[in-house]
């Protein structure tokens, strides 16, 4: 028996190993990704066309006006194009703040620190740790906004390939972390307090007196991070990294030197100088009149501090770059600066080509409303479907996780979700509280980031890839990370149906079921729709209603 179960193992992880090694094939085999993004908007184009001629329509849920698809082949889709080219690249977020980051980055590479830091790790972390950490990383750098992406991404490779493991391997673990993750964190992050003011506006549809604060999912998402980061490791060195093999490229690694006096000086004092930023940032903050608060609320997440970010993480690399290099005799005048930047910026030409091309994929297919009219159909079709208890649930982190293939904003997602499966769950016998509602739709919302082309980070994530090997393409990072999306699927989801058995509060005023109180009932064509007592009702006057 226990041989049979041993051979029916290795051949499934054998069917397993060739799915990906054909969903790489046939992904590399795809054009260049600039000429693969360029297609998809012409694709855009042509679909927008005909759903057009098709008249297809959707009812936003919220405001109940008509959502029609902007066709791209008409007049004003012409005149758009041709106006918004342009624009379209330039107010592409992860343009502006990976050049912005690379200011920063091209002193701290340019002076050495970027070396001395990695060999510092390498010589002093136990090896075993180094995959857990890198995950665990990607998940707090949340709190930065996109400097997981623009940072830790990247570092995760330079770190494996110091170490002589496989460069893309230690790229998933920090990519796991930094977006599959996405819905997960030991702290509150600034996308908690959007998504609960979505979810509490969506909520006070059936009950204006209902609140959902920021810490709602709280509980929930920081054993969801515990367990984010026990399985990407696992996956890492289980399966990702044994099908990776040995790498063969010829990019250098860095080398894994014993630090010299000055090098340790250099570093020390680019710690005094990162502790000096965090501090002066934090004065900005901190205070009640700080001056990057919210100027009228005295908001600290929702601030110019938040707004602007990018700024606060380019002097965290700036700052203790400039310190080092001045110690430890690398930068010697305001030339070398000037000399790094240049040379930090010189090798983003493949990433702007990239990015120019991708930009218009992204922004036709937002003008043509086909992603909000998908969303909402698909919404539709799974409230028709009748699901109840646990089972509704595992489908609308499924539908969540597909609709997140085609939009990549989760705020803009969940406005769309929100108002119409938030009521629908708190209407359902027994009602479900809105918190619940909103873990299913974060964890799906997180699974599939790292698959989807639509992701507004995946161009970059292939140019990292293509600095060791050329060709790496979109079917290596799909077919690298996709063990991670179907793991987390079903690993993540078991955890929230496990912790709606358990009837565990998912945060801070989180429960599973909404709190019992009166209910007011509609009695209408043999159908009974229950709502709390202190609900707006506008009804006919033949209507029954009863109160129990």
């Amino acid at each position: 028996m226990g041989n049979l179960m041993k051979k029916f193992k290795n051949g499934l992880k054998k069917v397993f190993t060739k799915s990906l090694d054909y969903v790489e094939v046939i992904g590399n085999k795809l054009p260049h990704p600039a000429t693969l993004f360029a297609l998809l908007a012409v694709f855009v184009v042509l679909i927008s066309w005909i759903a057009s001629l098709l008249s297809l329509q959707a009812i936003h849920p919220v405001d109940g006006s008509v959502i029609s698809v902007n066709s791209l082949v008409s007049g004003d889709g012409f005149r758009w194009i041709y106006e918004n080219i342009t624009q379209n690249f330039l107010r592409f977020p992860p343009l502006g703040y990976v050049l912005v980051v690379m200011v920063g980055i091209g002193v701290a590479e340019g002076s050495g620190l970027f070396t001395v830091m990695i060999r510092s790790l390498v010589i002093s972390s136990p090896p075993k740790l180094i995959t857990g950490s890198i995950v665990l990383a990607g998940l707090v750098s949340h709190l930065a906004s996109e400097a997981g992406y623009v940072i830790l991404i990247p570092l995760g490779a330079m770190i494996f390939h110091a170490l002589g493991r496989h460069p893309m391997a230690g790229l998933a673990a920090a990519f796991v972390g930094v977006s599959g993750g996405f819905g997960a964190n030991f702290f509150i992050g600034s996308i908690d307090p959007i998504l609960a003011g979505i979810s509490e506006s969506a909520a006070q549809m059936i009950n204006p007196e209902i609140t959902v604060n920021p810490a709602v999912n709280y509980f929930f998402m920081a054993v969801s991070a515990l367990l984010i980061v026990l399985l990407g490791t696992w996956v890492t060195e289980r399966i990702v990294e044994p099908r990776l093999g040995k790498y063969e490229g010829n990019l250098d690694k860095v080398p894994i030197e014993q630090l010299t006096p000055k090098e340790k000086k250099g570093l020390k004092w680019a710690g005094y100088g990162l502790l000096f930023t965090i501090a002066l940032l934090a004065l900005t903050i901190i205070p009640e009149n700080g001056i990057l608060r919210h100027p009228e609320t005295g908001s600290i997440l929702r601030s110019p501090f938040f707004n602007g970010i990018i700024i606060a993480i380019l002097l965290f690399f700036f700052i203790p770059g400039l310190i080092y290099g001045i110690v430890a005799g690398t930068i010697k005048s305001d030339k070398h600066v000037a000399k790094f930047i240049t040379q930090s910026m010189s090798g983003m030409g493949g990433y702007i080509v990239l990015v120019f091309f991708a930009a218009q994929f992204v922004y036709f297919f937002n003008y043509s409303n086909l992603g909000i009219i998908f969303a909402i159909k698909g919404a539709q079709g799974l409230q028709s479907i009748g699901l109840t208890g646990p089972t509704l649930i595992i489908a609308f982190v499924l539908l969540s996780a597909f609709i997140n293939m085609f939009m990549g904003s989760a705020s803009a997602k969940w406005a769309i979700m929100a108002p119409v499966f938030i009521p629908m769950l708190m209407l359902i016998d027994p009602p479900y509280h809105p918190g619940l509602t909103q873990a299913a739709f974060r964890i799906g919302d997180s699974v599939t980031n790292i698959v989807t082309p639509m992701m507004s980070y995946f161009a970059l994530i292939v140019t990292f890839a293509q600095k060791y090997d050329e060709k790496y393409g979109i079917g290596t990072i799909i077919s690298t990370m996709l063990p991670y999306t179907v793991l987390l699927t079903i690993t993540w989801t078991a955890l929230l149906v496990l912790w709606m058995y358990l009837g565990i509060p998912l945060g801070f005023d989180g429960p599973i079921f909404m709190p019992s109180q009166e209910v007011i009932e509609i009695i209408s064509n043999d159908t009974i729709l229950a709502f709390p007592q202190d609900t707006l009702l506008v009804v006919p006057q033949d209507t029954v209603l009863l109160s129990h």
